[in-house]
């Protein structure tokens, strides 16, 4: 067996246990408005839904159009916490180099918008390693549109049905099938406990990174 040649990962809740750096931004938020801090435990099924998702969950009694008006707000402070408090998953370091090890170009695809994921990329050590990143306002479209996953793939100078996405999120594995991507489904990511993956449609469902230093755990493609 042999590993994909061509990877693209989700960012958040994927390679990047980044729950402690937005815990630490929405706590900023509530401390400046009066409120007791909020536990990982509770934002963490959050954070893969984006910056909207977790302002909801910080303040679900603010008005919604309220709360969109404290988004550059978030994404300001989210930028003095980048990279201080979180770290990418255990066994994911293990994984890149077993990809790269292998002759395997990979990517990162999010819907973080670009410029925070620009930052970051550096922070982790990732800069000469990533081969092409695409934000979530890179484009005209971000996940669960297709878009972002065929343009990725054609920087790479390879076919969407060459590469493999792994997401922890069902928007990632939406935008993978619409792109004719096999996919990977995270399972030690970000969920609400109403999701269920098994019915996302993934082409595998993989419980750690640890399993994907494995090539006869990826999907075939097709």
């Amino acid at each position: 067996m042999e590993f994909p040649r061509t990877v693209l990962f989700d960012l958040d809740g994927t390679l990047l246990d980044s729950a402690p750096d937005m815990l630490a931004t929405i706590n900023a938020m509530r401390e400046s408005r009066g409120r007791q801090p909020m536990t990982l435990a509770q934002l963490r099924p959050h954070v893969s839904k984006g910056a909207r998702a977790m302002a909801a969950a910080a303040f679900p009694e603010v008005d919604a159009d309220e709360r969109e008006s404290w988004i550059p707000e978030f994404l300001n402070r989210y930028e003095q916490e980048l990279g201080l408090h979180g770290a990418p998953f255990d066994g994911i370091e293990a994984v890149l180099g077993k990809l790269e090890s292998a002759g395997t170009v990979w990517g990162i695809v999010t819907n973080k918008p670009e410029y925070l994921a620009k930052r970051l990329i550096p922070i982790l050590g990732w800069e000469e390693r990533c081969a092409v990143l695409i934000g979530g306002d890179t484009l005209a479209a971000r996940k669960p549109d297709p878009l972002p996953l065929t343009v990725a793939a054609e920087r790479l100078g390879v076919a969407a049905q060459s590469c493999v996405y792994v997401g922890d999120d069902e928007r990632d594995i939406i935008a993978a099938r619409a792109a004719g991507m096999p996919s990977v489904v995270a399972l030690w990511g970000y969920r609400l406990d109403g999701d269920d993956p098994a019915e996302w449609g993934g082409d595998v469902l993989v419980r750690d990174p640890d399993a994907l230093a494995d090539p006869a755990i990826w999907p075939a493609i097709r």
